[in-house]
């Protein structure tokens, strides 16, 4: 059996899950694949691949031209970049991991990096680790966050415990998304208001919905013009939500005090991206749910999903063949 992990950035894939119980071949690549002949021919003969993410998409063509392909593991108990359809057409079982948060275990490590990117917003460290370096001190003003109002477009799992570390440090919550509801608002102590006014209102505006059709370019130009030019915007969750020209284009306007990205249109981020060069930014690659913990748990369901397989007995299946 041959198997192959894609986009181990880190090249821990072997460190935190136990391969070596597998009697396989595995073959981790470290580098992401972009084009799609080159990514054939990487995963040409490989009876299971091991997609990170939503980085690589796999529908009917690649499934057309990976015909040894059996088992495709996703870690996440979802994958947008994944045709379900195409692959049972293909004879390919899809399973994934729960490791991370769509499991028993609730991670909180996209939330913690959340507030990891508006502290360094609003107290500006990524400019003062820099300035004392080149030995200059106390060169910029930081701003408080009690009293100010805390934006969560998406009050779902990850929203909900954004808003509670925001009620911790004494902020004003508010929270919008097409199908929020009262009730639902109430019972993570916030308050439900329009898109208008959600952008309106927010000093600091994060972003946790679902990339789909109707989220996608959610956020535009118009939409960042209704907010104040002394509020930020966070957005850990996927990069197409908010439209990358408009934002850049508020940044280098001074029409947003800045922004805080760890998600984009492209990853990993081009070198000639715009947002490389956008200012009052402070840019993370995709940090949101890298962490020991949640790493150690989908590597671990990784292997135990091709060993179930592998039985005849799969496990997490999210598209059975």
């Amino acid at each position: 059996m041959r198997i192959v992990v894609l986009d181990d950035y880190q090249d821990v894939a072997r460190s935190f899950g136990p391969f070596d119980r597998l009697d396989a071949s595995v073959e981790v690549r470290n580098e992401h694949i972009d084009d799609p002949d080159a990514l054939v021919g990487a995963l040409r003969g490989a009876d299971v691949v091991v997609a990170m993410r939503e980085r690589t998409p796999f529908g009917a063509p690649e499934f057309a031209r990976l015909p040894d392909l059996r088992l495709l593991v996703t870690t996440g108990m979802a994958n947008a970049s994944i045709d379900l359809t195409a692959a049972a057409a293909h004879g390919v079982t899809v399973c994934g991991t729960g490791g991370g948060g769509g499991g028993s275990r609730k991670s909180s490590a996209t939330a913690e990096l959340t507030w990891a990117l508006i502290f360094a917003l609003l107290r500006h460290v990524p400019e003062e680790d820099r300035a004392l370096r080149d030995g200059r001190w106390q060169t910029t003003v930081g701003t408080e966050l009690g009293g100010l109002t805390l934006g969560v477009a998406g009050l779902g799992r990850l929203g909900s415990q954004v808003a509670r570390i925001g009620q911790a440090f004494g902020m004003d919550v508010v929270a919008w998304s097409r199908h929020l509801t009262v009730d639902r608002a109430a019972s993570v102590g916030v308050r439900a208001v329009s898109k208008d006014e959600l952008l309106a209102a927010s000093d600091v505006l994060t972003v946790h919905l679902k990339l789909s059709d109707r989220t996608r370019g959610l956020f535009g130009a118009a939409d960042l013009a209704r907010m104040k030019p002394t509020s930020i915007l966070v957005n850990t969750s996927r990069g197409p939500i908010v439209e990358e020209a408009a934002l850049v284009a508020a940044l280098r306007a001074g029409a947003l005090a800045g922004a805080g990205l760890d998600v984009y249109d492209r990853e990993p981020l081009p070198a000639d991206s715009p947002l490389r060069g956008a200012p009052r930014t402070v840019l993370t690659p995709h940090l949101g749910y890298v962490t020991r913990q949640t790493y150690a748990a989908w590597f671990t369901e990784i292997v135990e999903n091709i060993e179930a397989w592998a039985a005849g007995t799969p496990v997490r299946v999210l598209g059975r063949a």
